[in-house]
Order: C-alpha cells, then structure tokens, then sequence
C-alpha cells in the first residue's frame, strides 16, 4: 500500500472538511451578528425642546381644562412647558424616518418606537432628539417563567351582607367620615387598571350610571374608548367597585359618590414595556382633565414576558422605570396617586414593585381582619431607603362589587382602591386644604404603628376618621364646640353636652343608616339593639359626630 498517496487522500479530504467546518462557522457569526444587529427593542426618543410652549403658556385651556387649572391654582402649582403637547412635526419626522409611533408622552417629551441597534444610532443623529433611552434593563435572553400578575380572587359566589364590607371600612375608621356625609361627592378619581366589563350594565354600578358619575374612560391599549369589553380583565372593575359599587342592603363603596374617569392600560394576559406608557398616556389625560386622585392597582418588576425588560430590586428606586417617573410628575401636578404595593410578599421576588418605589406615591400594603400583614403583601422599602409601603389597609378577603353581586378577594390590589375611595372622602372634607404632602404626611403620622413602621406595613393601618380630626382640631372653633356624650356605653338613655347650643341630633346605625332625630340632648335609647350608634350632632355654627355603644 502507497501510504504517500494515502496520505494525500487524507489531505484533501480534511481540506474539504475544515474548508466546509469554515463555512459554516462563518455563517454562523453572520446569522448571529445578522441577528443581533436587527433585533429590534422598545426604546424611548426624547425631544430637545417644544418650539411652540409659548403659544400653550399663554392659551392653558389649549391643553388643559378648567379644571385642571383651577387644582393648580389652588394648591399653587404652576402650569409650565412641560404640560405643553409635543411638536408635531418632530413625530411626524420620526414617522417619515420608517418609525411605527403608537404611544407618546408630553411630560417626558418624547414617543416610543422599537428599534434596532443601527436604528437607533440613526435617531441619535437627528438635530431635533435629545437622546434615545432603552426600555432593556439586562441582557439575559430568553423567557422565565410568568407569575400570575392578578390575585386568584373569584371565589365561588356566596350570599354577601353589608357587615362584610363594613369590616373593612371600619378597619380603616372610614364609617365616620361617611356618617357625616363626606362620600367623595365633587371628588374626581381616575382608576387605571385592566378594563371595565359590566360596569355598563351590572346593578353594582346602576347608581354610578344614573347619577352620571362616570366622566370619561377611555382604552389606551386599542386607543378608543372600549373599555367595557367582556374580554378584557375584569379586575379593574373589581377595583372600582370598591370605592364606588352600591348595591342597596348588600354593598357600599368608600367613596360612592365620587366622579369616575376609567382607564385601561394593563393587557391581561402579557407583560409588555408598553404598559408602562400607557400607563403614563393614562396619567397625563387624568391630569387633563383636572382628576384629584388616581388608583392604581398595577406594577412591574422582573415579570415581562422578554425577560430584556426585568427590573432588578436594586432598581426599585423610584426613578429608574419609566412608569415611576411619570407617577412622580403625575404627583407634582397636585394628583393623589394611590399605589398598589404588590403581592409578591411570599415569592422569591418579595419586593415591591413599581411605580410603588416612588417616593411621592402614596404606597398601600395589606393586612388581614386582625391587622397582620397579609401573606403575599410585599416588602419595602424602597432599594434606597424609603419607606414603602407609606400605610395599609384591608388586603384579605376584601370585598368588591361586580356586575350584580359582591364577593371577597385578595391583593393590595383591592387594599389600594379602598384607600383611595377614604382619602376621596377626606378631600371632601376638607375642600379648603391646598397642601398635598401634608396631608399624605397626615395619613402616615394616624396610622396604627407610627412613629414606627415595619417593611410590610410601612407606618401601619389607616385611620381617616383621625386624620379628619387631626385637620379638623387645627381650628380652634373645632376644639371649643367638642360634644361630649354619657354615659358610654348606656342601656336606657344618652346625655349630649356641648359647649354651644344644641340644634338637632341625628341617630344612626353601624350602617350609616339614619334612624330618627332628636331636638333635646337627652335621648332614650332603650329600643335600640345592642352595638355601636353615631351621632351627628348639629349646634348653631357647626357639626360634629360622636360614637356610643348601646349595652
């Protein structure tokens, strides 16, 4: 055997295969770097300026209504560029470029396209951008495993009474407020959540409909106004039925005459980065419209679906995720917003979630009926330091109307709506109050723990009824003309002193339901079942309320 021409064999048969193998490894990096540079992500195009402000500085209602107007007005906040719209003409330049434009934001100055790497080099280069920042917060491809972004709440059906949902509103001292006819009339609220089915047709919402409370809804995720869609994620009408469901005898709200602007931002069934601009296009039209609180029982931490826009806990700082950002100026036009802390307390990611991190939200964490934290309520602070959440209140079995009926669930999602619908009556306690952060401070310094505070709870559990007294003893009137009511407990008769002349008592139950008044300030009460009465007792100059227990 010639091993010489054996060998040459052998030559030209490894030549062929590594010249093969070469060729196909080439391949590879070109399909891999072909990949990579055409990869497209969401990322957000800021605008240097806004050449036409002017024209909106001197002509606000071009933009903003009355309303809103006046809620700057009348708590000192002034209107400046940054309410002004977007320069036309720059969005139609990014659209001329090639660019889909479907969402954009006048606070931030910008629009959110997806683009790729070469793509955005391009935008970059544009004289009119003043830079282009990625929603991507890491690099790790690949999806992870999606947790459930609602609490399982729908329990089967069960027969509801009214001392259910008064458990909770008397956990956070709220009956006080609404047995003096503070409800959250003239009160506006823009809840931004999932979507709203049936609140166009349930007898839970009847009253809403007919009193014409609901001013505005509007879907940012379809850009029309089909918000009521059986198809959508009821959860946003579970959330709004817990400030404003009403059904006679079985539910009431905490704040059930409030006004209403309803807001679909979050998809169901995906976890997309555009969310958190819907959520700010929601934030920005309820600031438009003049709204006084937002609730929101949403948020976003390290479950997208392209797990490119996982936040990371050290992350959570209030200024790094877009939609924090946007609450935060959201807060500084004078808006309440109310923040869901989130429910991943007993998951690996146990944190809070954003927008909960900012530090001008109001943060909402659960408990159960006796006060303990609830299981899945999540922990702060914030990754630097801030206490969240700021208070709580009921997260457990907490009950909701939906289309016809009530039913218990679970969340901070529904601690959140019942905070928002007793600071909704608070406001309209006290109309006269133009400070913001002092009264969120109010809220904080009357919860159940402070001065202290734990990660779960923040300062502890609500307790409006205190803070309407904190407001209210700030006027001397006040503290002259307390009533004092004995004895208390009583079994057979009530004794009303008060340091101005008594005009009229009015009596009502544990409900709020007003049973029978009185012109004299002593009141035989041997009739009334055992437990626990109001009074709302009217002077010559003014009206204050007081419990007692009937043995």
């Amino acid at each position: 055997m010639n091993f010489f021409k054996i060998d040459i064999v052998k030559n030209i048969l490894n030549s062929y295969k590594f010249e093969k193998m070469r060729k196909i490894i080439q391949l590879y990096f070109l399909l891999f770097f072909s990949f990579a540079f055409s990869q497209t992500e969401l990322v957000f195009v800021y605008f240097k300026d806004k050449p036409n402000a002017s024209y909106f500085l001197t002509n606000p209602l071009s933009e903003l209504t009355q309303k809103a107007i006046d809620r700057r007005t009348n708590l000192g906040i002034a209107i400046t560029a940054q309410d002004a719209p977007i320069e036309s003409s720059y969005i139609q330049n990014i659209q001329n470029l090639g660019f889909t434009v479907n969402d954009q934001s006048k606070w931030l100055n910008g629009v959110a396209v997806n683009a790729t790497s070469t793509q955005i080099a391009q935008l970059q280069a544009e004289p009119y951008v003043l830079k282009v920042e990625s929603f991507v917060k890491n690099n790790s491809a690949g999806k992870i495993s999606k947790k459930e972004k609602f609490p399982k709440n729908l329990s089967s059906k069960i027969s509801f009474n009214y001392g259910n949902s008064l458990a909770q509103i008397e956990q956070v001292n709220l009956r006080t407020l609404h047995v003096q006819g503070f409800t959250g009339t003239g009160v506006s609220i823009a809840v931004i959540d999932t979507g709203f089915p049936t609140v166009n047709t349930g007898s839970a919402f009847a009253r809403m409909r007919s009193n014409n409370q609901i001013k505005h809804v509007y879907n940012f995720i379809s850009k029309n106004t089909d918000v009521y869609n059986t198809s959508l994620n009821n959860h946003g009408t579970n959330c709004l039925g817990i400030i404003g469901g009403y059904l006679d005898g079985t539910f009431v709200g905490a704040a059930p005459d409030a006004d209403f602007y309803l807001y679909a931002t979050e998809v169901g069934d995906e976890e997309i980065p555009e969310e958190e601009l819907y959520w700010i296009q929601a934030a920005e039209e309820a600031d438009r419209k003049g709204v006084d609180l937002i609730s929101t029982s949403l948020g976003y931490a390290d479950f997208f679906d392209d797990s490119r826009y996982d936040y990371s806990y050290s992350q959570m700082n209030g200024t790094t995720s877009f939609i924090a950002r946007g609450a935060q100026i959201a807060s500084e036009k004078g808006i309440i917003v109310v923040v869901a802390a989130g429910n991943e307390g007993n998951l690996t990611w146990k944190y809070i979630v954003t927008p909960a991190d900012n530090e001008k939200v109001f943060t909402i964490g659960g408990v159960d009926s006796t006060g303990n934290p609830s299981v899945f309520t999540s922990f702060g602070p914030n990754s630097v330091g801030k206490v969240k959440p700021d208070a709580s209140a009921r997260a457990t079995s907490t009950y909701f109307a939906y289309n016809n009926g009530a039913y218990p669930g679970n969340g901070t999602s529904y601690a959140t709506p019942l905070s928002a619908g007793g600071i909704a009556c608070l406001l309209q306690a006290i109309p006269n109050s133009t400070n913001r952060e002092l009264l969120k401070n109010s809220l904080r310094q009357t919860a159940s723990l402070y001065p202290n505070y734990t990660d779960q709870l923040g300062y502890g559990i609500l307790n409006f009824g205190q803070v309407l007294s904190s407001f209210l003893k700030t006027n001397e009137f006040y503290s002259q003309n307390k009533a004092i009511v004995y004895p208390n407990p009583a079994k057979q008769e009530i004794n009303i002193s008060s340091t101005q002349k008594i005009e009229k008592i009015y009596v009502y139950n544990s409900l709020g339901q007003f049973l029978f008044e009185s012109k004299t300030n002593q009141i035989n009460i041997e009739k009334l079942e055992k437990g626990l009465y109001f009074l709302k007792i009217k002077t010559s100059s003014s009206e204050t309320v007081e419990k007692f227990i009937k043995e």
